[in-house]
This record gives structure tokens, sequence and C-alpha cells, in this order.
């Protein structure tokens, strides 16, 4: 008898700490879930965060490329810019000048028929010669020329543009009951560089001018052309 009471107790005791060995497990296995959803929630988390930070890595790239274009476009643009300033700093041609630079001039009728404008207004570029009347182009594009002519009734008024030795346009005024005649005319022509512009009287012809400038010849580029 005594030794079964002693195996009871034992039993006993067994018993108990095997129960509080069952409680630590199951407080173990309580935490140990408790820690594996704070690990798929860190997870859920990370994961978001990669899928956010591969998709704000796809847009830099985008924007790097986008960057890249304009960075493209800008070089394009400034390059433009600067051959622009280029042909308008090297391109600047423009003239205009009156027959007389002094009293009152009566030209023609004459063998040399050539005008040869004195007065000058402007001569941007140097162009025009006022030795000889010529104007020579000095780049290659589109040119603005206008001419005035003013003469009396005793005589053919009017003159001609020549470029390179081929008349253009002209004005023309044929002797009249009129005390005095004033016509104008003007062109746009393209010139290759070294082309030669020059204005003459028509045969028996006579034009006028003095210091109030009847009679001019003026032009300048429009724009140059390239090759």
């Amino acid at each position: 008898r005594g030794f079964g009471q002693r195996g009871d107790g034992d039993t006993s005791e067994w018993l108990t700490a095997k129960e509080e060995l069952l409680k630590k497990l199951e407080d173990k296995l309580k935490y140990v879930e408790r820690w594996q959803s704070d690990v798929e929630a860190l997870e859920a988390r990370l994961n978001a965060t990669v899928d956010e930070l591969r998709g704000q890595k796809a847009e830099v790239e985008k924007l790097n490329k986008e960057n890249e274009g304009l960075k493209t476009r800008l070089h394009a643009a400034e390059k433009e810019i600067d051959g622009l300033k280029r042909d308008s700093g090297a391109h600047r041609v423009a003239f205009s000048a009156s027959l007389s630079n002094f009293g009152e001039i009566y030209k023609g009728p004459c063998t040399d028929k050539t005008l040869i404008f004195k007065r000058i207004f402007s001569n941007v570029g140097d162009g025009y010669d006022e030795s000889t009347g010529v104007f020579t182009a000095p780049v290659d594009g589109l040119y603005y020329f206008s001419f005035n002519t003013y003469g009396y009734n005793t005589h053919v008024m009017g003159a001609m543009l020549f470029k390179n030795g081929i008349r253009q346009i002209s004005t023309y005024d044929f002797p009249s009951v009129d005390g005095s005649d004033s016509s104008s005319n003007s062109v746009v022509l393209q010139l290759a560089a070294g082309d030669k512009l020059h204005m003459e009287l028509w045969d028996d012809g006579r034009v006028f001018d003095n210091l109030n400038g009847h009679t001019t010849f003026s032009g300048f580029l429009v724009f140059p052309l390239s090759k």
C-alpha cells in the first residue's frame, strides 16, 4: 500500500509537469504563430515596397530617356540658333543710294548709259560700288531691289535693271505734254554669290536728280540660300 501511494504521487507529479510543459508549448506555439503572422505581414509590405521601387525605377528610366531626348533636341536647337546667329551676322546686306550727291544732275542721252548712284544712304555689307554703280551679291540668296526714276518731257524717261548683262525689269515713259514724269519698279531675284546688277538708261533716255533724291536705287538680302 505504501508503495502504491508513492506510485500515485509520482504519477500525479508527472502529469502536473507534463501539463505545465504542454501549456508552455502552447504559449510558445501561439508566440510562434503571432511571429509568423508578423513575418508574413512584413513580407507582404516588403513585396509591396519592392514592386513600388520597381515601378519607380521604371519611371526613372523613362524620365532619363525623355531627358536624353530633350538634351538632344536642345543641342540641335542650340546649333540651329548658333547657325542663325552666324548667318545674321555674316549675311547682312542692304544698300540705298540716289543719283546726285550735290547740285542737279541730268543724265543722258549718252553712249555710256550706266547709272552710277553717288549719294549713299546706306551700304551694309559693301555690296554696292559707288564708283561703278554695280551691286555684287556677296552670298547666295533671295534679294529685293527697287528703283525710282524721274525726268522731264523732252526725252524718254526711265531705266532698266540688268543682272549679269541681262535686262530684268524697267521703268519707261515717252516724251509727252507732261512737264515731268516719275515711275518706279521692284523685283525679288535669286542670286548666286558674285552675280552683278546695275542700272542703265534707255536709248535716248534721260533722268534727273538733285538732293531731293528723285532717282534712286535700293536693295537688300531677304535671306541667304544654302547650296
